[in-house]
């Protein structure tokens, strides 16, 4: 096996020309007391310090992230203000919110993406999150008079952003998105539709954004819009057929019970993990019937199955009246084509009965004359007997 050798280090000797220095001429200044001011860069970092608990390491770790997201903020330039992303007013229950209580809140309130939802792209995410973090910073308010410590809406933050910057934990959030219950819930009903001034645009008016919502489940792609009034049967029965067969990726697993922390139990995980699973299936099974419900209300309104009814009737209709008008505009010559072919078909079957009838009477003649012979030959038989009968008799 190798192994390393470290030589000893032996420095050279002193020139003969070196000297020592001469020995300086100022004395050291002695040590004063001074008394801080509490003002200033460095009182506001000590603060910082003692409030959060943090070491020297640590808070210069901060710093350097804040300067660095401050950077990034106007290297982008007005380019955040024209996405139009994290400016949303806050409310002091969104304000209030209990990190602890993470999985209840609305992730896309908190950053400020309310307005864009499932929507929001992964730069708008991150930029919405770059604005809140500029503004509720701890280190923002920790030396500022009569200000308290906003760490617990900053937790929201931080929490807001790990889920919809994972791709699986944003799918499980859209699953059940909080934000959005209250406008699912709202459904038109078919006697919304009927008792509108116009009911083939309230159709479309009502239904219209119901389908958008849900198409974001879908797991084919494309998924078919409603469409407009003038769409044919192929497009509104390919319509219908997709959405009656809907594929949805909802999973529920964000609304999953977590096991008691500290419990090391097989039992507990075992049971926690089988009744989430029932849980996810009663819920599956009840969004699918609730989708199932809206495209039955929509197909019993709809004004284009109607207007498909309505149009394959009067195609019927002309159908059978062109069909009439091409009998009495065909002329002599086409009904008198088919009075030969009527008579033609007459005369074979006449000749078809005939022909049955001949064999018929062939056939009962024949039987006849098989009947006359074998009657002559018993009487011929039974002469045979008497005549050799009355032979013998004589003899």
């Amino acid at each position: 096996m190798a192994s390393s050798i470290r030589p000893p280090v032996i420095p050279p000797p002193l020139p003969e020309s070196w000297t020592p220095p001469a020995a300086p001429s100022k004395s050291i200044s002695p040590l004063l007391q001074r008394r801080l001011i509490p003002a200033g860069p460095a009182y506001l970092a000590h603060v910082q310090r003692t409030t959060h608990g943090l070491s020297f390491e640590e808070h210069d770790k901060r710093i350097a992230e804040e300067r660095a997201l401050k950077e990034g903020a106007q290297s982008n330039g007005n380019s955040e203000d024209d996405l139009g992303v994290g400016d949303e007013p806050e409310s002091l229950g969104l304000l209030a919110l209990d990190p602890k209580e993470w999985k209840k809140q609305d992730h896309y309130a908190v950053l400020g993406l309310s307005h864009l939802r499932w929507r929001a792209t992964d730069e708008q995410i991150k930029i919405a999150h770059r604005k809140k973090v500029l503004k509720h910073h701890p280190d923002k308010k920790a030396g500022a008079a009569g200000e308290t410590n906003d760490d617990a809406f900053f937790k929201c933050i931080s929490k807001a952003m790990d889920v919809l910057t994972n791709p699986e934990k944003r799918r499980q959030y859209d699953s059940v998105d909080f934000g959005l219950q209250d406008i699912e819930d709202d459904v038109p009903t078919p006697a919304q539709v009927t008792k509108a001034a116009d009911p083939n645009k309230a159709f479309f008016e009502f239904y219209e954004p119901v389908f958008e919502r849900e198409a974001r489940f879908s797991r084919k792609e494309p998924v078919p819009m409603l469409g407009s009034y003038d769409d044919g049967k192929a497009e509104v029965e390919g319509f219908y057929d997709f959405w009656y067969n809907f594929d949805s990726w909802r999973s529920f697993e964000y609304l999953d019970k977590e096991v008691n922390e500290g419990s090391d139990n097989r039992d507990d995980k075992r049971y926690t993990e089988k009744k989430n699973k029932t849980e996810r299936a009663r819920r599956k099974k009840e969004d699918t019937q609730r989708l199932r419900l809206i495209v039955d209300q929509a197909l019993s309104v709809d004004p284009r199955i109607k207007r498909i009814k309505q149009e394959e009737k009067e195609a019927r209709e002309a159908k059978k009246k062109n069909k009439g008008g091409a009998v009495a505009a065909g002329g002599g010559a086409k009904v008198k084509a088919e009075e030969e072919k009527r008579k033609e078909e007459e005369e074979a079957k006449r000749k078809e009965e005939e022909e049955k009838v001949a064999k018929a009477d062939a056939k009962k003649a024949k039987a006849a004359a098989a009947n006359a012979a074998k009657k002559a030959r018993r009487a011929a038989r039974q002469a045979e007997e008497a005549a050799a009968t009355g032979g013998g008799l004589a003899s």
